[in-house]
C-alpha cells in the first residue's frame, strides 16, 4: 500500500469517526435494530434451510420478537415497577429491623455500633427519595409539555421494529456486499477473522443471554416458592448481573437473604435462599454454561471482570454493555497475533 493510499485511509477513517460522533444521538435505534437482527439471523437461516423463503422466515422470527417485546412491555415492566415501589415503601421498616438486630450483635462482637447510624441513613434515604421523586416529576412534566420528546419516543418505538425487519431480511445481502468491497489481497484473511469473530460473538452473546434468562427464571421461581415478596425483582437483578462470574451469586444471596430475613424475621428462609442460589449455581456450571456458552469462548474470569470494569471506566454504562463482546473479538485477534508471532523469524 502506497503512502498516499495510507493517508487516504487514515483521513477516511477519521472522517467516518467524526460523522459517527455527530450522528450518535440518532443512532441508538439503529444500533438496537442491528443487534436484534444479528442475534436473530441464525434462526432465520435455519428456517430457510427448511425450504421456507427468506421473507416468510423473517416474518415468523419478527413476529416472535414482537410478541416477546410486547410481553416485556405490558406484563413484566408493570410488575417490576410495582415491586420497586414496594421496596422503597418498606425501606424505612427494613432499616429499623436492621438497627434492632444488627446493632446489638455488633456491640456483642466488640465492634463500634456507631458505624451504622441508622437514623442518619434513614434521613439520607428519605431526602434522596424525595429528590428522585421531584426529578422524576419534573422530567415527566417536561415530557408531557414537550411534544417533540414524546414524538421522538414514539418514533423510536416504531422505528426499531421497522428497521429490524428490513435489516433481518437483507442481512445476508449486506454481508455479501461488504465482502465485495474488501481488497482482494486482504479479503481471505479479513473474511477468516470476521468468521471467527462471528463464531465467538454468536456463542458468547446468544449463549450468555440464554444463561442469564435461565438463571433469572430459576432465581425468580425459587424465591417465589419461598414466598419472598420481591422475588421477581431480585431474581431478574441477580440473573442480569450473572454475566460477571459469581457476581450474580453474591448479589443474589446478599440481597435476597436480607429481604427474606426482614420479611420473615427468621433464619430458616435465609438458608432456603442460599439453597436456591446454590442449586442454580450447580445447574449453571453443569448444564447451562456447557450447553449455551461452551468452552470455546476462552475468557478467563479475571479477564471478564477487568473488561467490565475497564468498559465502565472508559465509556460508562454503554462500555459495560459492550465490554464482553469487544473482549471476545480482541481474544480472537490476540490468538492470531500469538500464532503469527510463533511462526515469525522474531520468535525462532
Amino acid at each position: 500500500m502506497s503512502d498516499s493510499n495510507k493517508l487516504f485511509l487514515i483521513i477516511a477513517v477519521a472522517l467516518f469517526g467524526y460523522v459517527f460522533y455527530l450522528l450518535s444521538p440518532v443512532l441508538m435505534p439503529f444500533f438496537i435494530s442491528a443487534l436484534l437482527a444479528y442475534l436473530a439471523d441464525p434462526i432465520v437461516d435455519k428456517l430457510e434451510a427448511k425450504k421456507l423463503s427468506r421473507t416468510i422466515s423473517v416474518s415468523i422470527v419478527f413476529a416472535v420478537l414482537l410478541l416477546i417485546g410486547l410481553i416485556l412491555l405490558l406484563v413484566l415492566l408493570p410488575l417490576l415497577t410495582s415491586q420497586v415501589a414496594a421496596l422503597f415503601k418498606r425501606l424505612p421498616e427494613y432499616l429499623t429491623l436492621l438497627q434492632t438486630n444488627l446493632v446489638p450483635w455488633l456491640s456483642s462482637m466488640g465492634l463500634p455500633a456507631e458505624m451504622f447510624d441508622m437514623s442518619s441513613i434513614k434521613q439520607a434515604l428519605t431526602s434522596y427519595w424525595a429528590e428522585v421523586g421531584q426529578v422524576a416529576g419534573g422530567v415527566f412534566s417536561y415530557m408531557t409539555r414537550s411534544g417533540m420528546v414524546i414524538l421522538q419516543w414514539v418514533m423510536n418505538l416504531v422505528l426499531v421494529p421497522v428497521v429490524t425487519f428490513y435489516l433481518l431480511r437483507d442481512w445476508d445481502i449486506m454481508v455479501a456486499r461488504f465482502r465485495e468491497l474488501l481488497p482482494r489481497s486482504y479479503a481471505d484473511k479479513v473474511i477468516q477473522l470476521s468468521l471467527e469473530c462471528d463464531d465467538m460473538l454468536a456463542e458468547f452473546i446468544r449463549g450468555q443471554l440464554m444463561v442469564m434468562l435461565a438463571l433469572a427464571s430459576i432465581y425468580t421461581v425459587g424465591l417465589s416458592i419461598i414466598g419472598l415478596e420481591l422475588s421477581l425483582l431480585l431474581g431478574i437483578a441477580a440473573g442480569v448481573v450473572s454475566f460477571v462470574p459469581y457476581l450474580g451469586l453474591i448479589v443474589g444471596i446478599g440481597l435476597a437473604g436480607l429481604a427474606a430475613f426482614f420479611q420473615f424475621h427468621e433464619w430458616f428462609p435465609v438458608l432456603m435462599v442460599v439453597l436456591v442460589f446454590g442449586v442454580a449455581q450447580v445447574v449453571e456450571a453443569v448444564v447451562l454454561t456447557p450447553r449455551f456458552v461452551g468452552e470455546r469462548i476462552g475468557l478467563h474470569p479475571v479477564a471478564v471482570i477487568f473488561a467490565v470494569l475497564a468498559g465502565g471506566q472508559l465509556f460508562g454504562f454503554t462500555g459495560v454493555l459492550l465490554a464482553l463482546p469487544v473482549a471476545a473479538v480482541i481474544m480472537v485477534l490476540l490468538r492470531h497475533a500469538h500464532q503469527r508471532y510463533i511462526n515469525s523469524h522474531l520468535y525462532t
